[in-house]
């Protein structure tokens, strides 16, 4: 079933990169005794997560997934880094500014005890763009960046394409190449979640047509929907085969539609591990940076 409110974005809460996406994206990343990577590679991905159904949601719910991946290095086009796809304009120590699109995944309203009777939660896209600013480096596989990603965010059950609003998501984030001299690549983010009004009818939003005794009709507001703490773990096993696992917090206290009756838990947690198959390579290398 399509949902015809307006607005949203789901899963991972936006970065709905969810757990699983958001450690995904990190395949491409070099460790600190590997100077250079493949040009590109072809392979799959399979994870599972423990997942809230949306932000602030009552329920959680096992979510999987079994996907092709897709890592190219190029100087200005980048995939499976740091988003799906990435157009990287700006590129140096200090500074990065790309154009990017992520995405997440759907929701069955009919899993939900309290959006019982509504419409589904679908697919999400998300594209915009995005300035990372290294702050400092802590040593030589490591740094904090703050990352300023401002996304269009569209809907999809791949019958047709709707926009569903904006997302603004600014990160502070320390990561490290080679944590505790393992070759783990950790990543340690918190952010702030800011969105559009059409985003709050997507996830609280209330139809007249859908309100019941014991869901009362709401019209979402823009504004501040939560706080996410996140941690991010990937390990290269050998050339071809990685594993990555991740942990996810996300606190709405205060949020904008905390008065919605979708809007149940303040506090929402999540986990998830997955494993990486890299099967096809090029022989050209490059300097993964």
């Amino acid at each position: 079933r399509r949902c015809t409110c307006s607005g949203g974005l789901r899963l991972r809460h936006f970065h709905i990169l969810t757990i699983f996406l958001f450690s995904l994206v990190m395949a491409s990343a070099s460790n600190a005794e590997e100077k250079t990577s493949p040009l590109w590679e072809l392979g799959a991905v399979a994870g599972v997560g423990y997942l809230p159904d949306y932000p602030a949601a009552g329920q959680s719910h096992f979510q999987w997934a079994a996907l092709p991946l897709l890592v190219y290095r190029g100087e200005i086009l980048r995939a499976g880094d740091k988003g799906l796809v990435r157009g990287r304009l700006i590129h140096t120590d200090r500074l990065e500014f790309d154009i990017s699109l992520s995405g997440s995944f759907p929701t069955d309203a009919e899993d939900n005890n309290a959006r019982q009777g509504m419409t589904d939660l679908d697919w999400l896209g998300e594209v915009g763009p995005r300035l990372q600013i290294t702050l400092a480096r802590a040593a030589r596989a490591a740094k904090i960046d703050l990352e300023l990603p401002l996304r269009a965010v569209f809907s999809t059950d791949f019958s047709d394409l709707e926009h569903q609003g904006f997302v603004f998501a600014p990160e502070l984030a320390y990561q490290n190449e080679d944590f505790l001299n393992q070759g783990v690549q950790l990543k340690l983010g918190i952010s702030m979640d800011f969105v559009s009004e059409g985003m709050a009818d997507y996830f609280y939003e209330v139809p007249t047509g859908f309100a019941t005794t014991t869901r009362t009709a709401f019209d979402g507001k823009a504004g501040y929907m939560g706080t996410r703490l996140q941690l991010s773990a990937y390990k290269p096993l050998t050339e071809r085969w990685r594993v990555f696992a991740g942990l996810n917090g996300e606190f709405h206290k205060g949020a904008a539609n905390k008065s919605s009756p979708l809007f149940l838990k303040t506090t929402n947690l999540g986990a998830g591990v997955g494993v990486i198959w890299s099967f096809w390579q090029s022989e050209r290398r490059v300097r993964d940076d």
